[in-house]
C-alpha cells in the first residue's frame, strides 16, 4: 500500500509528528478504513526517506491512541473505531489545537473580540466544506 505523505524538514513539527498527524487525519476522515493494512515501518521509511525509528515512533503514537493495531508477523492495521468515537476524537483534537491558538494569540496581545472575529472569518471562508 502506498501512503503519500507530505513531510517537511523545514517544519517545526518533528517528522514523526507529521507522519502520525497525517495518518491520524486520514483515519478520522475515513480515508483509511478499519482493518486496512498500513505500510510496513521499513517500507514507509524508505518511501518517505526518513529513518525507521521516525516511522516507528509515529506508529507507536498512533497505536497508543488506539488508532492502529499491531498484528505480530502481519504488520500494522487501522483499528476499527466506531464513527461516534472518531467524531469525539476529532473534536478533542480540535479543542486542544484551538485552546493553544487562543492562548498564543492572547499572549501576543489579541483580545477576545479580535480572536473571535478572526475565528469567525476563518470559519466563513474555510469552514463548513464537507
Amino acid at each position: 500500500m502506498d501512503l503519500l505523505l507530505h513531510l517537511s524538514e523545514l517544519s517545526p513539527e518533528p517528522l514523526h509528528g507529521q507522519i502520525s498527524r497525517q495518518i491520524r487525519a486520514r483515519i478520522l476522515a475515513v480515508t483509511l478504513a478499519g482493518d486496512e493494512p498500513l505500510p510496513s515501518i521499513r517500507a514507509l521509511a524508505r518511501d518517505q526517506r526518513v529513518s525507521v525509528i521516525t516511522v516507528q515512533r509515529a506508529y507507536e503514537d498512533l497505536e497508543r491512541e488506539g488508532l492502529i493495531r499491531s498484528r505480530p508477523g502481519k504488520g500494522f492495521f487501522v483499528a476499527s473505531i466506531p464513527e461516534e468515537r472518531k467524531q469525539d476524537m476529532a473534536e478533542e483534537r480540535f479543542e486542544e489545537a484551538l485552546a493553544r491558538l487562543v492562548t498564543e494569540s492572547a499572549a501576543e496581545g489579541l483580545d477576545e473580540a479580535q480572536i473571535r472575529e478572526v475565528f469567525e472569518q476563518v470559519l466563513r471562508t474555510k469552514g463548513g466544506a464537507r
